[in-house]
């Protein structure tokens, strides 16, 4: 925490939070797996299935909690509810436009982290890490346009718009819980907030939580297990020590996994314009892992 701080990144946080992100390119896999089961019965599951192994972490780490953290879990919970209107409306934009479009629209969350970072949190950034960002932003372009990205109706986009600033507030919120909170607390009251969440949006709307085949129910526990205990453990470990912008950055790490995983597993061919993609996007985490904000005098 220190060391994030004082500028200066922290080796072992940046390999956390890319490990953590790059686990996360399981999760599209295994959302079709899961099919018939609607996004929201999905995003419940996957929260239920995480809570019991994720409250154990928590109850485990209790001994390093310090008193009058009421501040910080409530930001767990608003990072929390901020997740779930990501999802929610990244799927609802999947009705409306290609999954390529609510993809790469997504992809835009680093630059709401940053621009608010600079505007309200009085964060100074430097040339190298925005022009990391435009590298990464457009490897998540041309990762969009080599699966089929096209402008469509505009309902679809700018639901995925919206979705990537729910995404960037998630990341400003649990940056800020992370400053308090451990790792395992911060990740529960996350987990919960998004479990209640998740659960109540998909009564409202009429999802079935039940009669799905075996293999559905196998994809859902690798949701929870893997994506959500194992990767978000290691995402949420590692935003406790790098920059919020660095760990929005370091989340752009998912689109290149969730390439290479569908090459590897599924089959699914690549193409020359997403392994150019894939390069861009690397380059451009290295970019901004070396280029950390400049500390403000007096500070540090």
């Amino acid at each position: 925490m220190d060391e994030m701080r004082a500028g200066t990144p922290d080796p072992r946080g940046l390999a956390a939070l890319i490990l953590g992100a790059s686990l996360l390119g399981f999760a599209a896999m295994l959302v079709r797996w899961a099919a018939p089961a609607g996004p929201l019965a999905v995003g419940f599951y996957r929260m239920a299935i995480a809570l019991p192994p994720v409250a154990w972490l928590a109850w485990r780490a209790r001994a390093s909690a310090r008193p009058g953290l009421g501040r910080a879990r409530v930001w767990a919970g608003v990072a929390g509810l901020c997740f779930v209107g990501d999802l929610w409306m990244w799927h609802t934009s999947l009705h409306h436009t290609s999954a390529a479009n609510a993809t790469l629209l997504v992809t835009l969350a680093p630059i709401w982290v940053a621009i608010v970072s600079v505007l309200w949190l009085g964060a100074r950034l430097r040339r190298r890490f925005w022009l990391g960002v435009f590298l990464a932003l457009g490897g998540a372009l041309i990762l969009g346009l080599a699966k089929g990205a096209r402008w469509g109706t505009g309902l679809g986009e700018l639901l995925g718009a919206l979705a990537s600033l729910a995404y960037g507030a998630f990341t400003l919120a649990l940056g800020r819980a992370r400053q308090e909170l451990s790792a395992p607390e911060a990740l529960f009251w996350v987990v919960l907030w998004c479990g209640l969440g998740f659960g109540l949006l998909g009564l409202a709307q009429g999802e079935a939580f039940t009669g799905y085949p075996a293999r559905a129910w196998w994809a859902l526990a690798g949701l929870g297990i893997v994506v959500q205990v194992v990767a978000w453990w290691f995402i949420t470990w590692g935003m406790g020590h790098v920059s919020t912008n660095m760990g929005a950055m370091g989340l752009m790490t998912q689109p290149v996994a969730t390439v290479i995983l569908g090459w590897f597993l599924l089959g699914e061919s690549v193409k020359p314009m997403q392994g150019l993609g894939t390069l861009l996007v690397l380059a451009g985490i290295a970019a901004c892992a070396f280029a950390p904000p400049v500390t403000a005098p007096g500070k540090g």
